[in-house]
């Protein structure tokens, strides 16, 4: 998930390289939500061995409640920190 303060705008997404990902989203490199909403704090992410499991998952969460996102986050990334480091 990406955002763009604690507490602010989130985008849920799928991708098969998470680095160059979030690299683009943090670069603006990529027109549309993100770029828009100047999303570009990776705050939470959870890695499938497999793309289908991913996408899966992905829906799921898309459906969620905004609250419901918000707790996973906090309950992971307490401080909203960006996490693109960690993974880069």
């Amino acid at each position: 998930m990406m955002s763009n303060r604690p507490d602010g705008t989130l985008h849920v997404g799928v991708t098969s390289d998470l680095p160059r990902r979030a690299w683009e989203h943090r670069e603006g490199a990529i027109d549309g939500f993100t770029k828009r909403y100047g999303l570009k704090r990776l705050v939470w992410f959870e890695a499938h061995a497999d793309i289908r499991a991913a996408i899966a998952r992905e829906k799921v969460l898309k459906h969620w409640p905004r609250a419901k996102k918000v707790r996973l986050i906090h309950d992971a990334n307490r401080d909203w920190c960006d996490l693109y480091d960690a993974i880069a």
